[in-house]
């Protein structure tokens, strides 16, 4: 169980690489008013909901806590980062502060699973 639970746990990263990273790369663009949601970062986002779904039924299968108050704070952001991201994904350019919002979600999310103990 252990080695499929890291498995998912790399995967749940590269989601979180594939959002974040999506965002860095249109920080220059936001700063000139051209950044735009990559298809990178909508498939970064569904890989970490669904992997994270998994994540959370395999611990709970290994008798493992599982923080729930935790779990469905960083749930609630993925929800707004997911519905930012899907919504404007077709547009040529995305307001700066909606731009900010999704990059400033992702690193709350990221500081809440590392930091959350």
């Amino acid at each position: 169980m252990d080695v499929l639970i890291h498995l998912f746990v790399g995967l749940h990263i590269i989601g979180i690489a594939a959002l974040l990273g999506g965002f860095l790369t249109q920080m220059k663009a936001m700063g000139h008013g051209t950044a735009r949601f990559v298809p990178g970062m909508l498939h970064g986002a569904l890989t970490m909901l669904v992997t994270g779904a998994i994540l959370v039924g395999l611990n709970q299968a290994d008798d493992q806590h599982v923080n729930n108050i935790k779990i469905g704070i960083k749930l609630a952001l993925l929800v707004v980062i997911l519905g930012l991201v899907y919504v404007k994904r077709d547009e040529e350019t995305v307001d700066k502060n909606q731009f900010a919002l999704v990059g400033g979600l992702t690193m709350v999310n990221i500081f809440i699973a590392v930091l959350w103990t």
